[in-house]
């Protein structure tokens, strides 16, 4: 439930459309919708503006599905991150009628119950270093897309070919916020930040050989950036990325 929808639901009360007893029922578990073993917040929206997402990773199947069916009770769109591409059909089996957006390098389905709304002051750059460095950047991009935001993406643009991000210097002007994802000695985001106008968020990969160490490397580097500004999130997090992009972009409305 978000706020539009909290405000329609006190609207119908007010016209006598719905009885105290059904919006009582709505409202009574503070937005918990559970199902099985799953407990989900569909009030988030009401609270922070973004909805809550279903991480898959290490759910069973049972505990997986239990969450997208309580996130799809709660009536917004739902993203499901961390995906294995052979457990997108047994959601499928679960969910034959909803309409699946699967993005294989992202590891994420989307279900959209709402259309698309564009909630952002501009456009959301992500950039990559190399293509190792995609399905990371995927999920940054996808996870933006979600919360409703314009995405530009430029991948394959890492510093051992620096003159890649020529193409991106206008898009890197233009946008609100620059995702820039990196993994070997994550470099690129302290580039990007010394040319940028805007927030950049750097994400570390564990791309890389043995002193990469699982991407520790490129985390340190980008901590240790030189380029003032640099935000950074923990490795391999793009949803985190996206999910910070997202509040940065975001429209503030007037009361």
């Amino acid at each position: 439930m978000d706020e539009t929808a909290l405000r329609q639901l006190l609207e119908s009360v007010r016209d006598g459309r719905t009885g105290t007893d059904e919006a009582l029922a709505d409202l009574r578990d503070f937005g918990i919708r559970r199902v099985g073993d799953v407990a989900f917040d569909s009030h988030r929206p009401l609270r922070r503006g973004m909805a809550e997402a279903v991480f898959a990773e290490r759910k069973s199947d049972t505990q997986l599905c239990d969450a997208v069916s309580a996130a799809i009770l709660a009536g917004g769109d739902v993203l499901v991150t961390r995906l294995a591409p052979e457990r997108v059909q047994v959601l499928r089996d679960r969910h034959p009628d909803q309409p699946f957006e699967h993005s294989p390098n992202a590891r994420t389905v989307l279900i959209r119950q709402r259309p698309w709304e564009d909630k952002g002051r501009g456009e959301v750059l992500v950039l990559c270093a190399g293509t190792a460095d995609v399905p990371v950047a995927e999920e940054a991009a996808v996870t933006a897309e979600f919360l409703g935001n314009r995405v530009v993406r430029g991948f394959d643009v890492g510093v051992a070919g620096l003159h890649r991000l020529v193409p991106y210097l206008d898009a890197l002007r233009r946008a609100t916020v620059a995702i820039v994802v990196a993994g070997m000695e994550g470099a690129l985001p302290s580039v990007v930040a010394g040319l940028a106008p805007c927030p950049v968020i750097a994400v570390p990969t564990s791309v890389g050989y043995g002193a990469s160490f699982g991407g520790v490397a490129a985390l340190l580097a980008m901590l240790n950036s030189c380029a003032g500004g640099v935000t950074v999130v923990n490795i391999d997090n793009g949803y985190g990325a996206g999910m910070a992009a997202a509040l940065m972009n975001r429209k503030r409305e007037e009361h």
